[in-house]
């Protein structure tokens, strides 16, 4: 069976820099031990994306179209398809005394979140620090090794899988027709009402939000 555009999938892959093959992603933990990458705390198992809305990387997302269940695939992704292009103006000269009054000693290599982009410190050069804002895989061809694993068809699996991807955690909810209501805490309610959108144009469902006290279980 191949899968086409708005399926929702369960992927298995492992994803690599060329032409090194250094693997950055995987949803195995062999091939995560192998790699030498972190496995504490984290929950290997596949993902389960909706073809075509953009909750994967560009070339990736394109190329799962026409792909059979249960097949084993390689696609290679220039960088303009995977991580974008390296962009000259988001590397910056920063002072040295911004990092001090944070507490943090820069050090070359070394990777922080701010304001939810990754940076990368490239040089410590007298009172001053070098900082890449740019994504550490821009301007990289990569190697995905990916299968297909099964389609989802069961429209709760489907909320509970976008409930994954856009909130990192699962809230109760009900269904009826065209509507989802999630049953959230108060303080909540914002949250889940800005990203009602994307329910809305994967599912083709509106959602409507139960605010409580104490959500039921």
């Amino acid at each position: 069976m191949q899968v086409k555009n708005k399926d929702f999938i369960e992927l298995d892959f492992t994803a690599m820099t060329l032409p090194d093959e250094t693997v950055f992603d995987t949803t195995s933990k062999n091939q995560a031990v192998k790699a030498g990458l972190t496995t504490e705390k984290v929950d290997f198992k596949p993902s389960i994306i909706a073809i075509g809305h953009k909750m994967l990387i560009p070339g990736l997302d394109k190329a799962l179209e026409g792909k059979e269940i249960g097949k084993e695939y390689t696609e290679e992704i220039e960088s303009e398809q995977a991580f974008g292009k390296r962009v000259p103006t988001l590397v910056k000269m920063v002072s040295l005394n911004q990092f001090k009054n944070q507490n943090i000693a820069p050090q070359k290599g070394m990777q922080f979140n701010l304001d939810g982009q990754i940076a990368t410190i490239r040089a410590v050069t007298g009172g001053r620090v070098l900082v890449d804002f740019n994504n550490p895989l821009a301007g990289k061809k990569v190697k995905y090794n990916f299968k297909i694993k099964r389609k989802l068809e069961n429209k709760e699996d489907k909320i509970k899988a976008l409930q994954d991807y856009f909130f990192k955690k699962q809230f109760p909810f009900t269904t009826k027709e065209k509507t989802i209501t999630f049953q959230v805490e108060k303080n909540l309610q914002p949250i889940i009402q800005m990203m009602s959108k994307p329910f809305e144009e994967i599912l083709g469902m509106k959602v409507n939000v139960k605010a409580e006290d104490k959500p039921k279980s």
